[in-house]
Parts: C-alpha cells; sequence; structure tokens
C-alpha cells in the first residue's frame, strides 16, 4: 500500500479528561468508566488491557463515536465528541475511524466483497476502479480471496473477524479501533493480522488502539494501558 498520511506531532489525536460512563440497569447503576484520562499520540499502536467487565469496550465505544460520556469530554481529532452534531459524528467516524467489533457487525444480504467495500460507498469521493483495489488488495492479505463472493453466514467465526479487519482498514482511516480483533482466530492468523497492522501502522502514521486479553496482542503493542474497575491502573 503505497499512500501514507501525515499527522501533527504537536497535538493528540485521541484525548479523554475526566471521562465518566454510567448505564442504568434496573434500580442499580453500572459506573463503567469512574473518571478516566487518557492521551493517545498519532501512530501509536497500543494495547488496552484489562479484565472482563472492566470498562474496556466502553472506552473504545466512547472514542469510536458510537456512545456518549456521562461526563468529561472525549476529543478526537481535535473535536469534542459530546458538541457534535449526529451528522458531524457520522462524518468522524465515516472519515477518520475504523472500527472491529467482536459481534463482527457483517451486512448478512452482501457478500464478502461487499461488506469490505462498503465503507467506501458510504465514504464517497472513490472510484470504482481504485474501490476495486483496495478491496482486492485488503481480501488478499487476510488470506479470503478465494471467499470473495461467500456470504457471512458461509464463513467460519475466524473468516467473518478477518472479512471485519479488512473493512475497518478499506478507508485507510487515521484511527483503528479493535475490540479483541484476535479472538476468533488461530495463531498463526491472529499474528498475520498484527503484522498487517503494524505495516499500516508503521508505513501510513495510522494510530491503532486495542481492547485485548491476548497475550500476543498485548507484546507487540507499543504501548500497555491497563484498566480496572473503570479506572486506569
Amino acid at each position: 500500500m503505497a499512500w501514507t498520511r501525515e499527522e501533527s506531532v504537536s497535538e493528540p489525536i485521541v484525548e479523554l479528561e475526566n471521562v465518566v460512563k454510567d448505564y442504568p440497569l434496573g434500580k442499580t447503576v453500572v459506573h463503567a468508566l469512574r473518571g478516566v484520562n487518557l492521551r493517545i499520540e498519532p501512530g501509536d499502536f497500543m494495547a488496552i488491557a484489562g479484565p472482563s467487565g472492566s470498562g474496556k469496550t466502553t472506552l473504545l465505544n466512547l472514542v469510536g463515536c458510537v456512545d456518549v460520556a456521562t461526563s468529561g469530554e472525549v476529543r478526537v481529532g481535535g473535536q469534542s465528541t459530546g458538541k457534535l452534531s449526529d451528522r458531524k459524528l457520522t462524518a468522524l467516524r465515516l472519515h477518520k475511524l475504523g472500527f472491529i467489533f467482536q459481534s463482527f457487525n457483517l451486512i448478512n444480504v452482501l457478500d464478502l466483497y461487499q461488506n469490505v467495500e462498503f465503507p467506501l460507498l458510504l465514504k464517497g469521493g472513490t472510484t470504482k476502479a481504485e474501490r476495486k483495489r483496495r478491496v482486492q488488495e485488503l481480501v488478499e492479505r487476510v488470506g479470503l480471496s478465494d471467499q470473495m463472493r461467500q456470504r457471512p453466514n458461509e464463513l467460519s467465526g475466524g473468516q467473518r473477524q478477518r472479512v471485519a479487519i479488512a473493512r475497518a482498514l478499506v478507508t485507510d482511516p487515521a484511527i483503528v479501533l479493535a475490540d479483541e480483533p484476535t479472538a476468533n482466530l488461530d495463531s498463526a492468523t491472529g499474528q498475520s493480522i498484527i503484522e498487517l497492522m503494524h505495516e499500516l501502522n508503521q508505513s501510513r502514521n495510522t494510530t491503532f488502539i486495542f481492547s485485548t486479553h491476548d497475550p500476543m496482542v498485548i507484546d507487540e503493542a507499543q504501548r500497555h494501558v491497563k484498566i480496572k474497575d473503570g479506572l486506569i491502573a
């Protein structure tokens, strides 16, 4: 992949200040995040580690603009997400972010190629030939060229995870948020996916933020953040 990106090194690409996130659960309140402060620089390759229920996924959802903080401030690319309209939040997700969900979130009526191409269609600004080049390149990199026309229900869990990874990377996002990206992959495939992400991190200065239990991912990360009971340890 030849194209590159320049990012300012003077400003964080993501910043959380005193972020609190509460979820009502019946008559009680779950305190998912309890006042998180975190600064992430352009080009970081970061793992957020912690036990189940520690707040890892909640943190990713706030950075990914799929949830809003109860209090505090989340800034992505210099923009305070809590102050953005729905239209501007959608634009931020399309043009700045790639998200790899644990549940894949693939579109069942579309085949593999169409699922990976879909974010490019939403974003606009690319020709059919350019979309085809990007999709085929990434599908090949995740080892699924032979399954190009299969639908998600015809793929294994590991294959669907790789489709989700290709889809997250196809728009050349500045930030990739990955919630347990190797959870459904065998060790060899997981290693190859992390190597691909390393390459993108180095060649295009893409910022990667992983939520993970996987020791391999934690070992490969250049920076580790531990979270426990909604607090940065």
